[in-house]
Order: structure tokens, then C-alpha cells, then sequence
């Protein structure tokens, strides 16, 4: 799990979104932002987490939130997962791992007895100023938004 908590300065994030462009956090200052780390691109609960963020994206925009989200998949992994799901907010290509060990989000996981390494599931909302002001660990992908909207 992230050793970050709610008052850490946010790790400095310089990767690549879906069209190759280079994204830095440093860019976003001013900016409140929603930065959402998932597993795996077109899982159902990844899936889920996406499209709930998509389908309340104005509302989100309207409170001045930009939206980013981080895997470790390709850019072109995310720019089919973009279309297939008509999602509207960047998606980061972390396949070298650099960000979301920064934000230590990756590590070691268990499911159905199989023990291998992967992103916790872990959104943290950023202030304007790069501060981190909410820390959400036990993401409800389905309902991911309202979860968000509950801290504010």
C-alpha cells in the first residue's frame, strides 16, 4: 500500500499518455486533480472505475477537476480502452513503473492463491497547489465517483 498520505507533497509525474504526448503533474498546478490508479486496461473493474468517472466527468469538471488515470499498459492498450469506452480524461502509459512505484501503488498482490506483482487500485486527490488532500484505497469501481464526491 502507498506510504503517501493526505499533506504529502504529490510525487512529480513526467510519462506519456495515450497519444505519446508527455504529460508532467508540474503542468496541472493550479488545477485540482483526480489521479486514479488501476490495474489493467478492459477488466471488468477497471472498466467499471472508468466508466463511472466518464459518466460524471462534467460534473467533475465543473468542481475545476482534471482527470488522470495510471497502468502500467501501452499507450495503444489505453488508446482502445479510450475508444472502446468513449473516455473522455487522459490516461498515463506507466510501463517502465516509474509512477506508480513514486506513488507506491505497486507491489506485491494475491488472488486465488497466486501470488504476483501489480498496481494497488488507489486514487489521490491533489490541490491545486500539488498538495495531496484525500488518499482512497478501497476503491468502489462501480461507484467510484460518489466515493470521491463524499470527501469534498
Amino acid at each position: 500500500m502507498t506510504h503517501l498520505k493526505k499533506g504529502d507533497k504529490a510525487p512529480a509525474i513526467e510519462a506519456k499518455d495515450q497519444n505519446g504526448n508527455l504529460i508532467s503533474l508540474s503542468d496541472l498546478t493550479g488545477k485540482k486533480v483526480i489521479l486514479y490508479f488501476y490495474p489493467k486496461d478492459s477488466t471488468p473493474g477497471c472498466t467499471a472505475e472508468a466508466c463511472d468517472l466518464r459518466d460524471n466527468y462534467s460534473e467533475l469538471r465543473n468542481m475545476g477537476f482534471e482527470i488522470l488515470g495510471v497502468s502500467p499498459d501501452s499507450e495503444a492498450s489505453h488508446k482502445k480502452f479510450i475508444s472502446k469506452n468513449s473516455l473522455p480524461f487522459t490516461l498515463i502509459s506507466d510501463t517502465d513503473k516509474k509512477v506508480v512505484t513514486d506513488y507506491g501503488v505497486w507491489g506485491e498482490k494475491k488472488m486465488y492463491g497466486r501470488v504476483y506483482e501489480g498496481v494497488y487500485r488507489t486514487t489521490f486527490i491533489i490541490s491545486k497547489q500539488g498538495i495531496i488532500e484525500h488518499v482512497i484505497t478501497k476503491v468502489n469501481t462501480k461507484d467510484h465517483t460518489q466515493q470521491i464526491l463524499d470527501l469534498l
